[in-house]
């Protein structure tokens, strides 16, 4: 029998948490330091940021830069400012990775599975056909294709590119 790890993982789910919201590290961070931080594009009212646990390649995050825990809290300026940055997180991604389509979600409260449930974020997480196999179902392992360093190199070029 072979074995495949992802140790990685292991840092996610028994690793000490760290403190405070990475969201808002993120977005009150230097410019300078977004590769530190995974920071993909940010505009006044939003970031896009790579997941340091990603489901698949080129899994990323949409969040406001001010500190919401619900959705229905946001003001319709900073709404819609998400939503736009969601939109061209789309595009970077068809560009640069031509994924077949895309899960786009939001977890509302710990309860619904939200890793940070008081910082209101979307995730998009790009799709291909026969990306889901046997491995996350029998051996509880996800492999990925390139590391979060290439994923966020190639992306942040494309975030750049593409207004």
């Amino acid at each position: 029998m072979q074995h495949l790890w992802a140790p990685w993982r292991r840092e996610f789910i028994k690793g000490p948490k760290p403190q405070g919201c990475f969201f808002c590290a993120a977005a009150a961070a230097d410019p300078a330091q977004d590769a530190d931080h995974l920071v993909l594009a940010r505009t006044e009212l939003a970031i896009a940021i790579l997941n340091r646990y990603p489901y698949n390649n080129g899994h990323l995050m949409v969040a406001p830069k001010g500190h919401l825990a619900n959705l229905e809290d946001l003001p319709p300026t900073v709404a819609n400012e998400v939503m736009a940055m969601t939109q061209r997180a789309l595009r970077v991604l068809r560009q640069v990775l031509s994924p077949h389509g895309f899960n786009l979600g939001i977890n509302g409260g710990k309860v619904a599975g939200a890793g940070v449930a008081d910082h209101i974020h979307q995730h998009v997480v790009p799709r291909w056909d026969g990306d889901t196999n046997f491995m996350p179902i029998l051996a509880d392992t996800k492999i990925l294709n390139e590391s979060l360093t290439t994923s966020y190199q190639e992306l942040r070029a494309g975030f750049d590119r593409l207004p």
